[in-house]
């Protein structure tokens, strides 16, 4: 394969062999990946509508006509554009597959470049498609944009891509903030569902006397208060996904009534005689460890398994550093979209010297206050949050500061490259070692305070 990266996973299907290992040839050489078939039966086994971007088939094959695969594609995969293989002057066939949902047909025997010409349209129509499904969405408020500059989070979003385009329960595990709703909206978006409802449910803010109605609904008078029939969020998101955010916090006796709904794909409405069947999409976020929980018996192993098809892990803001500085400009510029801001060195020094147990959503809030009590165009150190930056008293107004020495010149006189080692060791002191956060203390850069560390030979603690 000539490109380093692939373009896109396609599976082929022929019956004729040579004709399978030249395409898979003149295929892998343009730079895509090619899972091969020898007929529709083979096809249907190995098609993955997470995996793959494009079906060519033959039409006339053993076990299984094209015109099989394309319908249980079409079915499966909607957005999976399929070519078909005729062969020469069979025309007729050919207008029937375009029919039933083919984006294109090629005769045979085809050369190299009508093959890759037929393969690029097909690939370039399902990318403007999907680029077009994705705006309509967020315009709706559906999807969220998602700033990923980090190789984990560009990782995490691929991962969300390719499980979006199946039917698996997907379970999305990270600390609190760290936007594990946004990614459930990435996969509902991007899913066969995307045009159908996505449903948020926050398990752990609604009580727990309320939250099986609030589910899976209830019939009027199925108990004291109930004056109304109440659809519940299952039905609600019917077609589409239902989001369960924090999951761990469903109470035990309601678990198995979750389980049964996963399994059954129907839900037991509160006060009904019978089962509803219901047609949605389970996806579950949690920041607990669920397997602490089923050790200590307060979550259900068989709904964790149920839930857990897939798992994504998305990463604490520490681990995406790389992603503090785009997310902080993103934050500062929808706060204030009618304003030239400027951010000091020092402030973006403050931000990434601070841990962040809030993640994505304190980085957010720190920045929202930013701009709030910024009066003029330049935004101020001193109006981040004191647990990112943290108030110094004055060492000329505080006997016994940690700077006291510093400020107060000696009658003999002192060595200026002293003053600036003994500031900078206080410094580091305080900061126990760590050079970012001296360095935002010291209002200087952190690659300022680096190299006077090292060309000073300054321990850092």
């Amino acid at each position: 394969m000539t490109d380093a990266k692939v373009k896109a996973r396609i599976l082929f299907v022929d019956d004729d062999a040579s004709g399978r290992e030249l395409s898979l040839y003149n295929l892998e050489e343009a730079g895509h990946a090619v899972d091969l078939a020898a007929d529709g039966e083979q096809a249907l086994e190995r098609f993955d509508a997470g995996l793959h971007d494009l079906v060519v088939t033959d039409l006339r094959m053993p076990r299984g006509s094209g015109l099989e695969v394309l319908a249980r594609i079409r079915g499966q995969a909607p957005d999976v554009p399929v070519v078909v293989i005729t062969a020469h002057g069979n025309v007729e066939i050919a207008v029937q597959a375009m029919r039933a949902g083919a984006y294109d047909f090629i005769e045979k025997p085809f050369s190299r470049d009508v093959l890759l010409i037929a393969v690029e349209r097909a690939l370039e129509r399902r990318r403007l498609a999907l680029e077009n499904r994705s705006l309509r969405l967020r315009a709706a408020g559906v999807e969220r944009e998602i700033v990923a500059a980090s190789p984990a989070m560009t990782r995490l979003l691929e991962e969300a891509d390719r499980v979006a385009r199946s039917e698996a329960a997907v379970l999305i595990t990270g600390e609190s903030g760290t936007g594990k709703e946004l990614v459930a909206r990435r996969i509902h978006a991007r899913s066969a569902r995307a045009e159908h409802p996505f449903v948020p449910v926050n398990c752990a803010a609604i009580p727990a006397e309320l939250l099986e109605s609030v589910l899976f609904g209830h019939e009027k008078g199925a108990f004291t208060g109930a004056d109304r029939a109440r659809q519940g969020r299952f039905r609600a998101a019917a077609g589409g996904t239902i989001f369960l955010d924090e999951v761990g916090e469903i109470p035990a006796p309601l678990q198995g009534k979750l389980l049964r709904a996963l399994q059954e794909k129907t839900v037991d409405v509160v006060g009904a005689d019978a089962p509803t069947a219901v047609d949605v999409r389970v996806v579950a976020a949690t920041n607990q460890e669920l397997l602490a929980l089923i050790e200590r018996g307060s979550f259900r192993q068989d709904l964790y398994y149920r839930l857990n098809v897939v798992e994504l892990h998305v990463p604490p803001l520490r681990e995406r550093t790389p992603e503090i500085d785009v997310l902080a400009r993103y934050f500062i510029a929808r706060s204030a979209p009618d304003r030239d801001l400027v951010i000091p060195e020092g402030v973006m020094t403050a931000l990434h010297g601070h841990r962040w147990p809030g993640n994505i959503r304190e980085l957010e809030n720190a920045c929202e206050r930013l701009v709030i009590l910024c009066d003029g165009d330049t935004l101020r150190l001193e109006d981040l949050p004191q647990a990112i930056a943290p108030r110094q008293a004055d060492p000329a107004a505080s006997a016994g500061g940690p700077l006291d020495d510093c400020v107060n010149l000696p009658p003999e006189g002192l060595s200026l490259v002293d003053l600036e080692c003994r500031v900078i060791e206080r410094a580091l002191e305080l900061k126990l070692g760590n050079v970012t956060q001296a360095a935002a203390f010291l209002r200087v850069p952190r690659h300022v305070l680096a190299y006077r560390i090292e060309k000073y030979g300054i321990r850092r603690g």
